[in-house]
């Protein structure tokens, strides 16, 4: 008698502002065995304002939605097809998305990190980014693949949250200073409490935790493209204690703001 081979297949929902991620067995004869991976993956294309990838373990790109080549300024996938984050992104930026990428392939994961990157217009912005292991039928880890929402898209899309665009933006414009809950509170007219309850549920974190990856982003931007002192590029950031900038730098980025700035001019033959 055959033996009832199943399929295992990776399921992605999308459910009140979060990527719900499952991993199935279904019977061989099911619907969804007759049907490619590729039809599957081009399903991403009919998701707005939503990019996704596939990198093998070296960071290269082995497939993408039309919304991730667009916002690379590209018109095709062969264009970015094999291509790593060092050829497509700055400097300072592809080396969070690698260093990422390594850690989801050592078993960890990304879960809406908020990282500054350049849209489609050439300008900077933020997105929220998940990224997960890829793993083959015997378990085994051979790339990664990932999702990421532009922030000011995503909350902007949301409804009921119109309060939430404006300490948001707020955050943005105003990170280099001294910041407070309450002072958010207020510029939202909100209540302390449920500004914080808003950030929670539609982005994932605290207002003190958004605020704090924000000064980070901007912190390592500027390791990478000034010579500004360590303390000066803290003090720019928004952070005004230096042992508690390079703590949470190294959290975030797994290194001191002091190795970033070496790895730097080594990279740039300066030292």
């Amino acid at each position: 008698m055959q033996q009832n081979r199943r399929l295992l297949v990776l399921i992605i929902c999308y459910y009140q502002g979060v990527f719900l991620y499952y991993v199935v067995t279904m019977p061989k004869e099911t619907l969804l065995n007759k049907v490619s991976v590729k039809q599957v993956l081009t399903m991403f294309d009919m998701l707005p304002d939503i990019i996704f990838w596939i990198k093998d373990t070296q960071s290269r790109v082995v497939y993408a939605n039309q919304m991730f080549v667009e916002h690379l300024g590209y018109s095709n996938l062969e264009q970015v097809l094999g291509k790593s984050d060092s050829d497509l992104s700055p400097n300072h930026i592809a080396k969070q998305f690698i260093a990422d990428d390594q850690k989801v392939m050592s078993g960890e994961t990304v879960t809406d990190r908020l990282e500054m990157n350049i849209n489609s217009s050439g300008e900077q912005a933020w997105f929220s980014t998940s990224k997960r292991p890829l793993f083959d039928e015997n378990k085994l880890i051979i790339g990664s693949y990932g999702i990421t929402r532009h922030l000011q898209k995503t909350v902007k899309t949301l409804s009921g949250i119109d309060e939430l665009k404006i300490p948001v933006q707020f955050i943005r414009e105003n990170f280099h200073n001294e910041l407070s809950i309450e002072q958010l509170a207020e510029v939202a007219h909100l209540s302390i409490s449920a500004l914080e309850r808003r950030f929670k549920k539609y982005l994932a974190k605290t207002p003190k935790q958004f605020i704090r990856q924000i000064r980070l982003d901007n912190a390592r931007r500027l390791l990478v493209e000034t010579k500004l002192p360590i303390a000066q590029v803290a003090y720019q950031s928004g952070f005004f204690d230096h042992s508690y900038f390079s703590r949470h730098f190294k959290l975030m980025f797994g290194e001191l703001p002091s190795q970033l700035r070496q790895q730097r001019f080594l990279s740039a033959g300066v030292i």
